[in-house]
This record gives structure tokens, C-alpha cells and sequence, in this order.
């Protein structure tokens, strides 16, 4: 059997940076082993940069790429949804050119698996024949109980599209604490496939306003949207720790955002569900907010961190790297290490993908990303 060995100046496994050390695959781009590099023989190629497995995209919205550079800057999360929703009407064609396009950068960014939100069956066609890993998060929302049996049947129906093709792949998860009423809640919790969840969590404060008092911008939002709010009774308390609850033994859980969690939020949380995953999007948060969240608490309490992108209405590119970049520049003392396993093993293991991504272990396929600079690319194509 031919071996193909690489050797670059910096070997990142997913776990931490190895040195002098030539990563061994398979024809099939199969990882074989790691050796040391006097134990590897002729025929090693050279790599300038870093060498990482391939990245994980725990959190995009690829339906929504035809609104790249359509939606304001700085809105605040009321503002954009806002605008999300009046900018929707674009034709077929023009919203599947999109998606394509958005994927193909993402691919190019080195980018081999994605948590992508699914509100339609927009990007079926194109992950019907994409070389990406997905796992279809189903996104349900509807904050009038009289309206949950309706809003569940038209989820429910998109789930299954994407389920008829991989239904260990295809999940049907709530918007976010305030979108969902208690009538929908349980019956997205109660879906008897569900045991891998995502939801939007504490992405601005008025979310917290809204749960501790019912008053605030998403108490204007629901009024100017015409969207009842009579059922809603507010808790007194954050809305992580109204929400969190609620979730059974099994379902495993992907908080994203988490712009204004709370230390005492994240205690309640990890007491309440220790195999729940934290994932950060920052340029989105930058985008629609100017804000990113308190990446150093989350660190020194050992959370377990992702990596995504949001969508292309809420950010200028799909590329890990340059989240990685923009942490960087806000947090220079979190080491590359800790967010380049973030993007890779962590994001593997959040979307149950971790038999074949995240990192360069025997009999796994994770794809190849080499760093160099600015640039993050594939090294081989998959």
C-alpha cells in the first residue's frame, strides 16, 4: 500500500501542536499514523505553515447567504431580525446560487463539517451532492401556543426531507428561549429522534430583560411584529436558567452566542448539563452588536468550546480562521492551541462527528488544512 507523508512546520493533531513529527495517510487520505520525522524515510513533502485537521462550523445559516451585505451593521439583535425578515423575497435561483457559492467558500476555507440551521428546505439540493459534512439543526419557532400544533406539522415536514437522506443527521431544535412557546417546547423536546440540540442563547440582554420582566426591546419587537405575548409570564430569572430545564437526560446540547451569559449563568448551566458545548461566532456578534462575549470566563471554568460562522447576513465570510483571527486580536492571551482544538476535535465531537473529524488519529478521515499567514486552506481535496 502507497502512504503519502506530510511534514509542515507546526503539526497540530486537534489535541495540541506535536514537533518534528510527519503525518502519515492513505491513498484515501485516510489518516495511517503519526511518526517521529527520523523514522519517516524518503518521500516526505514539505509544508510551509500550520498543519490542522480539517475545521468544524458548529454554527451557520447557509439558507441564508443570498442576504450577504443586505442587512445593517450594528442594529442590535432586534434590528437585524427585523430586517432578516423584511429582506427574505429573493428569487429561487438567485437564493440557490447563493448557497452553492457559500458553500464552495467554505470548502475553500478549509471547512469540512458544519452545524447549519434549517428554517426551509433550501439547502437540501446542494447537500445532496456536497462534500461537506452536515448535521441538519431544524429550526422551529412560534410564540403562540395557539399556533404550536401548526408551526410543529411545518417543521416536521422539513425535518423529514432532511432526514429521508441521513436521519442521524437531521435534528428539530428551538429558535431561541423567546421565539418558542411552552406548547411548541414540548413537542420539539419530545420528538422521538431528538437527542442532538442547538439553540440561540443569550445573544443580546434584552433576552435576560424579557425573561426576568417582560418588558424591554423584544417586548416592542413582538408588538410591532403583531405577535401575541398574553401566554408569556416572566420567571424572575435569566432566560438560560428559565429555559435550561427543560431539557431530558440524552440530549445533548449546543448553546450558541452566549453573548451575555453570566458566570453564575454558566455554573447553573454545566450543574444542570455537563455535555453541553459552548459555540461562539464573534464576527457575527461584532456585526450585529459591536460586542463579543467574555471568552476568558468560560476558559478558566473549562467549558467546552466551538467554533461558527453565523450566516453570511451577519458576517462577511465563512472561514473558522477568521473567527480564530478575530479571538485573537480581542483575547491575545488564549493560546492558538486551545482555539485551534476548539475548531476542530471540540467542534467534532459537539456534532457527533468525532469517529471521522477532528483530528489526526488512526482510521479517520478529517481532512487537511494548512495555515500559512492570513490564509487557511485545504491541503487535499476531499
Amino acid at each position: 500500500m502507497r502512504f503519502k507523508k506530510l511534514q509542515a512546520t507546526q503539526l497540530f493533531d486537534g489535541y495540541r501542536f506535536r514537533e518534528k513529527e510527519v503525518l502519515v495517510l492513505k491513498d484515501d487520505e485516510t489518516v495511517e499514523a503519526i511518526i517521529a520525522a527520523e523514522e519517516a524515510g524518503e518521500d516526505v513533502e514539505q509544508l510551509q505553515g500550520i498543519l490542522t485537521p480539517g475545521f468544524i462550523n458548529c454554527h451557520c445559516h447557509l439558507e441564508l447567504s443570498h442576504l450577504k451585505s443586505q442587512i445593517d451593521e450594528n442594529t442590535g439583535l432586534a434590528g437585524f431580525v427585523s430586517q432578516v425578515v423584511q429582506k427574505r423575497n429573493f428569487p429561487a435561483a438567485f437564493i440557490r446560487q447563493a448557497i452553492s457559492d457559500a458553500e464552495a467558500e467554505m470548502i475553500a476555507n478549509g471547512i469540512v463539517a458544519v452545524g447549519d440551521i434549517c428554517n426551509t428546505t433550501d439547502t437540501l439540493p446542494q447537500k445532496l451532492e456536497s462534500r461537506i459534512y452536515y448535521h441538519n439543526f431544524v429550526e422551529a419557532l412560534g410564540s403562540d401556543p395557539s399556533m404550536a400544533d401548526k408551526n410543529f406539522g411545518f417543521y416536521e415536514k422539513v425535518y423529514q426531507q432532511f432526514a429521508a437522506v441521513n436521519p442521524r443527521q437531521a435534528s428539530i431544535v428551538p429558535h431561541a428561549p423567546y421565539s418558542v412557546s411552552t406548547a411548541l417546547w414540548k413537542k420539539i423536546l419530545t420528538q422521538d429522534q431528538n437527542t442532538l440540540f442547538s439553540i440561540h442563547n443569550q445573544e443580546t440582554e434584552d433576552e435576560n430583560t424579557w425573561f426576568k420582566h417582560k418588558t424591554g426591546a423584544f417586548a416592542d419587537m413582538f408588538k410591532a411584529m403583531g405577535i401575541p405575548t398574553d401566554a408569556f409570564t416572566a420567571s424572575g430569572k435569566s432566560s438560560l436558567q428559565t429555559y435550561l430545564p427543560q431539557f431530558g437526560p440524552g440530549q445533548q446540547l449546543l448553546l450558541v452566542h452566549n453573548v451575555f451569559t453570566s458566570e453564575e449563568d454558566f455554573w447553573f448551566a454545566e450543574n444542570e448539563r455537563p455535555d453541553l458545548y459552548w459555540c461562539f461566532c464573534p464576527n457575527a456578534n461584532h456585526y450585529i452588536g459591536r460586542i463579543l462575549p467574555d471568552l476568558p470566563v468560560f476558559i478558566k471554568n473549562g467549558a467546552k468550546i466551538v467554533l461558527g460562522t453565523d450566516s453570511l447576513a451577519s458576517n462577511y465570510q465563512l472561514s473558522i480562521w477568521s473567527e480564530i483571527q478575530t479571538l485573537q486580536e480581542a483575547f491575545p492571551g488564549i493560546s492558538l492551541a486551545q482555539m485551534l482544538q476548539w475548531a476542530t476535535i471540540n467542534g467534532a465531537k459537539a456534532l457527533k462527528a468525532d469517529a471521522r473529524y477532528g483530528s489526526f488519529e488512526k482510521g479517520k478521515k478529517p481532512g487537511l488544512v494548512l495555515i500559512n499567514g492570513q490564509m487557511a486552506h485545504p491541503v487535499i481535496r476531499r
